[in-house]
């Protein structure tokens, strides 16, 4: 983490909780409506709906709604994975060059070795 800037995990952390924020919509939705007055139902479309209207433009009309969340994370993903590496010059290995999932993994690691 620390040859990265500090601006630079941030941005990330940003988009990683945008990406998991769209997923876990997507997830949910398929158990529960979308207009639904479950609380967390609630707040997955408040904080994800703003950033499904900003890429309305580049969702294909045939994607169902229930599908564009996990288009648009998708969107967020292929920044993530190959724009930052690119832009930032640095290499990709996999899923825990993420900053966010790697501190993830890291968190769970640790809990792992605790309640061992």
């Amino acid at each position: 983490m620390t040859e990265f800037p500090i601006a630079v995990i941030v941005f990330d952390y940003i988009l990683g909780a945008a990406m998991w924020t769209l997923i876990g919509r997507f997830g949910m939705s398929i158990f529960v409506s979308e207009q639904s007055d479950f609380f967390f139902m609630k707040a997955f479309v408040k904080f994800t709906d703003p950033m499904i209207r900003v890429m309305a433009k580049v969702t294909p009309p045939f994607l169902i709604d229930r599908l564009k969340p996990l288009y648009v994370a998708w969107f967020l993903f292929m920044i993530r994975f190959y724009v930052m590496p690119l832009i930032l010059g640095y290499d990709v290995m996999g899923m825990l060059s993420f900053p966010l999932e790697s501190d993830a993994a890291l968190i769970i690691y640790d809990l792992g070795q605790i309640f061992r």
